[in-house]
């Protein structure tokens, strides 16, 4: 399970980090309040401003981390049953990740659709690239709706894919990593307490998070991840930057040195193929899918507190 933090040492701010998070930092924007740039009602009526956001944050600009390539480690090996992440940066796609073995809990910009129900027409990363680079909102080429990328915005649903995983994954995961989230949007933070009891839990990240809060288990989202009492038997939480908790851990693998040439390889590629003309940078040879006019309509109940 992997949230912003994990993305932050490519130069994507994540969400909360007082003075430095996306949050702190979107008085350009003249926004009522700074979540409203991912509140999907405000984006219907303004959507200049997230489009003005996009442009700062498009998928191509960053190279994945050593976060991302210590899970393209693990799934090279056979060890990672899925990725669940918060992240909409596509880096995770970017370091290698398989499809299959992802879930982009909150969507990412791979794919967008038309937001008129009646058409749900879908592009692809190079169609929604061109427009926001040409300071254009996008339109539909079909019916002239609005098209949004396929992220999850506050008051929409998680993708049917995470619903449809989540009631299997879980209780098959022998251990649980938690890197670089601080647990706090549901229902994604509650996915911690879905694994066995008996499954070990590590967290990664620059504070201690995700811990038991008596309100939130009444609810249904307790997170019961406990560090410190004297009925800790199985979470463990290493603080610090996350490249480097997955340095360390990949040492005591004795994979150290293969994390780090992966890493070296895999961004001398991604130099050489921006020093190549075209797109060129990270994430820049996605394909456009072919349109559709049905879309995902089968999206499960909304839940509350979706998104960021």
């Amino acid at each position: 399970m992997v949230g912003a933090g994990i993305s932050t040492s490519a130069g994507i701010p994540d969400f909360r980090s007082p003075g430095t998070g996306l949050y702190s930092n979107l008085q350009g924007y003249d926004l009522p309040y700074p979540e409203a740039i991912f509140e999907i009602s405000f984006f219907k009526e303004h959507p200049e401003p997230f489009f003005a956001l996009a442009r700062e944050l498009y998928p191509g600009h960053f190279k994945p981390t050593v976060c991302h390539y210590f899970m393209r480690l693990l799934q090279d090996k056979g060890l990672l049953l899925r990725c669940y992440t918060q992240n909409i940066d596509t880096l995770e796609r970017v370091a290698g990740l398989q499809p299959e073995r992802l879930v982009e809990a909150h969507g990412s910009f791979f794919t967008s659709h038309c937001l008129r129900p009646g058409c749900r027409r879908q592009y692809g990363l190079p169609w929604m690239r061109e427009r926001i680079f040409s300071s254009l909102v996008p339109k539909c080429e079909q019916c002239q709706g609005l098209v949004k990328p396929d992220i999850v915005f506050f008051g929409e649903s998680l993708p049917s894919r995470f619903f449809t995983l989540v009631q299997s994954d879980f209780q098959q995961v022998d251990l649980l990593i938690i890197m670089g989230t601080s647990l706090q949007v549901q229902p994604f933070a509650s996915l911690v307490s879905r694994v066995p009891t008996n499954t070990p839990r590590l967290l990664i990240n620059k504070e201690k998070t995700g811990q038991s809060d008596p309100l939130m288990s009444l609810m249904g989202f307790g997170c019961g991840m406990d560090f410190d009492s004297d009925k800790a038997y199985r979470d463990v939480a290493w603080l610090g930057d996350c490249d480097k908790g997955c340095l360390e851990l990949a040492e005591l693998l004795g994979w150290k040195k293969e994390l780090e040439e992966l890493v070296r390889k895999e961004h001398a590629a991604i130099d050489a193929k921006a020093t190549q003309g075209g797109n060129g940078k990270a994430g820049g040879s996605s394909q456009d899918p072919p349109p559709q006019s049905g879309g995902d309509s089968q999206d499960p109940p909304p839940q509350s507190g979706g998104g960021h």
